[in-house]
């Protein structure tokens, strides 16, 4: 079970079908009407906790004045690396909730297949990482704890091209998107915010790719460098 805050995370997750119990502050009433009339539509009764009670459930500054109880939502790993998957994204010891939960997030937006947490990576359920989703993990598959050869092993079965994000790479996204290799089912992996990907990792990829910076910025954020490989991966595949 875990937390989930806010309106649009709590309404994502009714749609799912996952929640178990909410919890509403009767001073947030007036503007989550329709939200709690959803929950009952449902049979689930909402339970009041005024601000103080209900921010002992959050980590957030200012609660947003409804939380939801959910069932995990996470699969196993041949739920999300599949045969007709094209377009999945592998966070590699990903640690910050943050940069995870915009990971979900964008793949979701660009309609990716699913995303996988590896081991090592942080907890799907972290409240920061569940807000930072915005409600996109009930929208899509993942699959965590997963061991990273045995994603790519997974990958290669199912048919799809597996791609490292790294500065070190070979070979430029934009040259990938030119010779319409990017219209191939693909596999994305994305490193650790510090360290990126160990030798022994990349080695596992079919091409280390890098983006290509044009300013002065030294290198992309995490969840940056994935929104710009997963969107241009996905507009390859739909004019492809």
């Amino acid at each position: 079970m875990f937390l989930a805050e806010g309106p649009q995370a709590v309404r994502e997750a009714l749609r799912a079908g996952v929640v178990t119990d909410l919890y509403v502050d009767p001073s947030a009433q007036d503007r989550l009407t329709a939200l709690v009339d959803e929950a009952f539509n449902l049979g689930i009764v909402p339970r009041e906790l005024d601000t103080r009670d209900l921010g002992s459930l959050t980590d957030t500054v200012t609660p947003q004045g409804i939380v939801a109880v959910c069932r995990r939502v996470d699969v196993g790993l041949a739920d999300v690396v599949r045969p007709g998957a094209t377009l999945l994204v592998c966070c590699v010891q990903v640690r910050d909730p943050g940069n995870a939960g915009t990971v979900v997030r964008c793949a979701d937006a660009f309609g990716a297949d699913g995303v996988v947490l590896t081991t090592g990576s942080v907890e799907l359920t972290n409240p920061k990482t569940v807000r930072a989703s915005v409600g996109s993990l009930f929208h899509l598959p993942v699959t965590v704890g997963a061991d990273l050869a045995a994603v790519v092993d997974a990958a290669h079965a199912a048919g799809l091209q597996v791609l490292a994000a790294d500065g070190s790479g070979d070979v430029e996204l934009s040259a990938l998107s030119r010779t319409g290799e990017l219209a191939q089912p693909t596999l994305w992996l994305m490193g650790n915010e510090a360290w990126g990907m160990p030798p022994e990792d990349l080695a596992l990829a079919d091409r280390v790719v890098r983006v290509p910076l044009y300013g002065a910025a030294e290198s992309l954020n995490l969840a940056t460098a994935a929104a710009v490989c997963l969107y241009t991966t996905a507009t390859a595949q739909h004019e492809g």
